[in-house]
């Protein structure tokens, strides 16, 4: 076991998919020899050569394509987009293109590739640099979208997505990209697209978050004791954005009554609302209080210093949760 951050084990799952098999090809802007802006890269290109590690010109939509031609030809590429919101110009492809070829060649050619992105608050970047838009890949069919929020998890759902005989969009958050370390196999494994884990058992309230907030409701749910010692809290890091583990949530609410979903992006037309929204229609007989959120602002992100008031913090989830635990009929 070695004990890594997320940003290593990106590089850890790249390095083991190029090494078991050659038609594995990494590029993006300067993701060649400088390793990306994050140095998730790092070193690739050294080890593997100009061809399998190059940098792409300032073209998103461009070297998404070439992806996609690569991939029907029987190559696993990973393209790296340099930040979500500076990789808008590729949604052209992903949309259109990318995750309609199985069915608009009915079933002659897929598209086995991952594209990485950065992405969410929490580092005072930029504009642009800071988006959150998981709802958006989640809303086109024929892609999977995740975003891993622990170094085990990054490392095995990259693997799993390199796999995938579809393409697969994988969501990173920079905030917590050298956030904190953990003990990691050193090997190949996966961890399975579209299954949730389980961070810990409860029966008055379920928790469902994904990404930088997995750590903020774990910080959230040991500041509650102070006001609730008693409540016993059931939190899950959902891991999959698209498919997700709705048996899991959906057992989970059966049991507690109680649903809170976090999530950074912006309120209106996200992911909580799907869960929300699958949870009311299969679980109504058992709810103990109005299902709720806790999310981002329907504005654009503020950057630099502004964007702490944006951001999803524990102390808005204990709010967040008091509300939920304390609703009475």
């Amino acid at each position: 076991m070695a004990v890594i951050n997320n940003i290593k084990a990106v590089t850890e799952a790249l390095d083991i998919a190029m090494d078991r098999d050659k038609n594995v090809v990494v590029f993006g802007e300067d993701v060649g020899l400088e390793g990306g802006v994050f140095r998730a890269t790092q070193g690739l290109q050294q080890k593997y050569g100009i061809e399998r590690s190059f940098n792409a010109p300032i073209s998103e939509a461009m070297f998404a394509g070439v992806g996609l031609g690569m991939a029907m030809n029987g190559m696993k590429p990973v393209v790296e987009l340099q930040f979500q919101g500076l990789g808008l110009p590729a949604l052209q492809n992903v949309i259109a293109n990318i995750s309609r070829m199985r069915n608009r060649s009915r079933g002659k050619w897929t598209a086995p590739m991952v594209i990485r992105m950065p992405m969410g608050g929490g580092i005072r970047a930029l504009e642009h640099h800071s988006e959150a838009l998981e709802a958006i890949f989640a809303h086109i069919p024929g892609i999977k979208t995740v975003m891993p929020s622990t170094p085990y998890d990054t490392k095995g759902l990259l693997l799993a997505a390199i796999e995938s005989p579809d393409p697969v969009i994988v969501l990173e958050p920079t905030k917590l990209y050298r956030a904190f370390k953990q003990e990691v196999p050193e090997g190949y494994y996966t961890v399975p697209i579209g299954e949730a884990y389980k961070i810990q058992e409860g029966s008055d309230l379920t928790i469902v978050t994904y990404g930088a907030q997995t750590v903020d409701c774990m910080k959230a749910v040991e500041m509650i004791k102070s006001s609730h010692p008693s409540a016993s809290i059931e939190l899950i890091d959902l891991r999959s954005i698209q498919p997700w583990d709705k048996k899991m949530v959906i057992e989970s609410v059966k049991k507690t009554g109680r649903l809170l979903v976090v999530s950074e992006a912006v309120r209106s037309f996200g992911v909580p609302a799907e869960i929300i929204t699958t949870v009311n229609e299969n679980c109504f007989d058992s709810l103990k209080a109005p299902l709720a959120r806790c999310t981002g602002y329907d504005v654009v992100i503020p950057y630099d210093r502004g964007e702490g008031f944006h951001q999803v913090n524990p102390q808005k989830v204990v709010e967040a949760i008091k509300k939920v635990l304390d609703y009475k009929f």
